[in-house]
């Protein structure tokens, strides 16, 4: 069992999402002891951005925007998709800016699909989802 961010390279399917926590200096973070919970946008869902964004982002000069993005995925502590089946919830994120998570029809992340659940690793979990969450200011 990797940690979270080797578990999201050997998916393949995080390109993006790998790239941008590279990005913002958010791997040592990323690879820290935890737990965590992250809510990881697949490549598809980046590309669901408007063309130009995600390389306007990770520019150096923008790497405080995208790490407050990026960090509004993460929530501390090990929460799995059974812990929220049924629930709704609004946990702080790492960013500060609260979430809101709706078990109550599948698995929701502030109007984000999880797509795949429970992905477990040494630090933590990933739960896939299928749009990338923006902050609300």
């Amino acid at each position: 069992m990797h940690d979270i961010v080797d578990t999201a390279v050997a998916a393949g399917s995080f390109k993006t999402l790998v790239a941008a926590v590279t990005a913002a200096g958010l791997v040592d973070t990323l690879k820290g002891a935890g737990p965590f919970t992250v809510f990881a946008p697949s490549d598809d869902a980046f590309a669901k951005l408007p063309a130009g964004t995600v390389d306007e982002l990770v520019k150096p000069e923008n790497k405080e925007k995208l790490a407050k993005i990026l960090k509004l995925h993460v929530i501390p502590g090990k929460v799995m998709a059974a812990d929220v089946k049924g629930k709704k919830m609004s946990p702080a994120s790492a960013s500060g800016e609260a979430i809101d998570v709706d078990g109550t029809d599948g698995v929701k992340v502030s109007g984000a699909k999880v797509t795949s659940a429970d992905i477990e690793c040494t630090n933590g979990v990933i739960h896939v989802i299928d749009t990338v969450i923006m902050p609300k200011s």
